[in-house]
């Protein structure tokens, strides 16, 4: 009976390899940060769209572009500079000591979506927009759930119906072609799946997206 229960425990209390808990400086302190960092980047295209020109005209009197540009640049060096001494910050994870951090790809991708993305729709957010905040939103929703052991199935329907809904609100209230709301939705999800040590989902959820889009440019 006791090497039953004993066995049942194992089975239950089974490592998960999709819970970065462990692997987080801080713990689940640092996790929660994490995510909630990541969450709040939502508010980047609302001051960039919105706000930019005031944001950027305060700093030396730039132009928006001028000013996400030095941003990226900035994230550039200052990652150069922590691989190169090889530590991790409150919330990181401890194997990113070793390898170009989450925190960068998303950064400096949030900078070329800001930067390249096509101007069109209320207030040139039209694609910009959407994209960050499927990325904002949608990524964590999906490692969360995936944290809690949801089946992949579910985990795919739910990321893609968020997504789908992201791009829905953007057609109704920013003017994005309502046609490319369907595929971009499965695009965004399947952008997150691949686990790649070379580059973070964070980038490819935008990256991929985005040339999409930029493809599509010309027929809209």
């Amino acid at each position: 009976m006791t090497l039953g229960n004993d066995v049942s425990d194992i089975s239950e209390n089974e490592s998960n390899p999709d819970d970065h808990v462990p692997a987080s400086v801080g713990g689940l302190s640092g996790h929660l940060f994490r995510r909630i960092v990541h969450i709040g980047m939502m508010i980047i295209p609302f001051l960039y769209y919105w706000k930019g020109t005031n944001i950027s005209e305060f700093f030396f009197d730039l132009e928006p572009k001028q000013f996400v540009s030095i941003v990226g640049f900035l994230f550039l060096l200052i990652e150069i500079a922590r691989l190169r001494m090889g530590f991790v910050v409150f919330g990181q994870r401890d194997y990113e000591s070793k390898q170009v951090s989450a925190f960068f790809w998303g950064g400096f991708s949030v900078c070329l979506v800001l930067l390249i993305s096509p101007e069109y729709g209320v207030q040139n957010s039209a694609f910009g927009f959407p994209l960050i905040l499927s990325l904002t939103l949608i990524d964590p929703l999906m490692g969360e759930l995936r944290r809690a052991r949801f089946p992949s199935r579910n985990v795919i329907l739910i990321g893609y119906f968020g997504a789908l809904s992201i791009w829905l609100f953007s057609h109704y209230f920013l003017g994005t072609p309502l046609f490319i709301a369907p595929f971009i939705a499965g695009l965004v999800v399947a952008s997150e799946w691949p686990r790649l040590t070379w580059i973070d989902d964070n980038a490819t959820m935008l990256l991929i997206p985005l040339s999409f889009i930029l493809m599509l440019e010309p027929f809209l």
